[in-house]
C-alpha cells in the first residue's frame, strides 16, 4: 500500500501516459506480432517507471521491479517476471524519446526567452578512467574528456539548447545524444546550425567559430555565437594588453548570462542520478537509462 497522496500521483500519471500513448506513444513502439496487445500494457511499464523514479527515487530496474512487487502490485496485478519486465522496458526507447520531447514543448514556461539560448554538453558515464575500454553501447558510446571534471571516461554526450530565464535555470528547447568523442562544435552544427533562426547562441570557448557564425549565417538565419574570447596564437603581448580589458569584461558577462546551464545539468543529475551508467549492459539499456531519466525529471512539469 502506498499513502493515498502517492495514489493520486500515481493515477495522474497513468492518465496522462494513456491518453498520450493513444494519440502518439504507441507510433514509436509498435508491435506486429501475436503478441501486440499483451496483459500488461506499455502505458503500466511506462507509469511505473515513472511513478517509481520521481516519487521514490528509484532508479535501478531491479530497484523498480522490488518496489512495484511488494507497494503497487494490487493496482499492477498483472506483474510477469522480472526478466519480462526488464526485456518489456527495453523496447519502449522510443516511446520514452517521444515522451521526453512532449513534454518540453507541451510545458515550456512563459518566462523563456525566445531571442536568447545557451548551448552546453554534460558527459554521461559508462566506464571511468584514461586507461579503460568501455564495451557497453558501442553504438553510441566512445572515449572522451570532460574538461570541467578533468577527467577521461567512456560513455556519451547530452547536448542540450536552452532558453535563457531570468533568475532561474534555463529550460531546454532540444536534447541530443552523441558518443563522448564528438566535439561539441560539430554536434552542434549537424543538430542545429541550419534549424534555427533569429537567435543569440551563448556558449563556451569550443563554439567559436567566426568562418562557421560568418556575416552570411547572420544574414541569412539571423544568428549569432557569444563565446568568451580565445587568445589568437602568435599575437603580440603589446596587442593582448591593449585589449585584455575589453576582452576579459566580454567573456565575463558572456560566462555569466551562459552559466546557469550549469544549474540546469545539476538539477538533471541530482533529480535522476543520470551522469552515472555504469550498470548499464546493453544499447537499448543505456537509451532507457538517458530519455527514460530525462522523462522523469520532466513529468515534474505535469504536476
Amino acid at each position: 500500500m502506498i499513502p493515498r497522496e502517492k495514489e493520486q500521483k500515481l493515477i495522474s500519471i497513468y492518465f496522462y501516459i494513456c491518453d498520450l500513448y493513444e494519440n502518439e506513444l504507441k507510433y514509436n513502439c509498435q508491435r506486429f506480432s501475436n503478441n501486440s496487445k499483451p496483459e500488461f500494457t506499455d502505458q503500466e511499464i511506462m507509469t511505473i517507471y515513472l511513478f517509481a523514479g520521481h516519487e521514490q527515487r528509484y532508479f535501478q530496474i531491479n530497484e523498480i521491479y522490488s518496489f512495484t512487487k511488494d507497494y503497487l502490485l494490487s493496482w499492477f496485478p498483472k506483474l510477469p517476471s522480472y526478466q519480462t519486465f526488464s526485456s518489456r522496458l527495453n523496447l519502449l526507447t522510443g516511446a520514452f524519446q517521444a515522451l521526453v520531447n512532449k513534454l518540453i514543448s507541451s510545458f515550456k514556461p512563459e518566462d523563456c526567452s525566445k531571442l536568447f539560448s545557451i548551448v552546453d554538453s554534460m558527459p554521461v558515464i559508462t566506464s571511468g578512467g584514461k586507461n579503460r575500454t568501455g564495451k557497453v553501447a558501442s553504438e553510441i558510446t566512445a572515449k572522451g574528456f570532460c574538461s570541467t571534471k578533468n577527467m577521461y571516461y567512456y560513455g556519451c554526450k547530452i547536448h542540450t539548447m536552452a532558453s535563457v530565464r531570468p533568475g532561474t535555470i534555463p529550460f531546454p528547447e532540444s536534447m541530443i545524444i552523441t558518443p563522448a568523442e564528438d566535439n561539441d562544435l560539430t554536434a552542434f552544427k549537424q543538430a542545429w546550425g541550419d534549424n534555427i533562426f533569429s537567435k543569440v547562441i551563448l556558449g563556451d570557448k569550443i563554439y567559436s567559430d567566426k568562418e562557421y557564425f560568418n556575416e552570411n549565417k547572420r544574414k541569412t538565419q539571423d544568428i549569432e555565437m557569444l563565446t568568451p574570447i580565445k587568445g589568437i596564437k602568435g599575437q603580440t603581448e603589446e596587442i593582448k594588453q591593449r585589449d585584455k580589458a575589453f576582452n576579459d569584461l566580454f567573456s565575463c558577462a558572456v560566462s555569466k548570462v551562459r552559466q546557469p546551464i550549469e544549474s540546469f545539468f545539476n538539477w538533471l543529475n541530482e533529480k535522476t542520478k543520470i551522469q552515472r551508467a555504469m550498470k548499464v549492459r546493453s544499447t537499448a539499456g543505456l537509451l532507457i537509462h538517458l530519455f527514460g531519466k530525462m522523462s522523469i525529471a520532466f513529468v515534474n512539469l505535469i504536476f
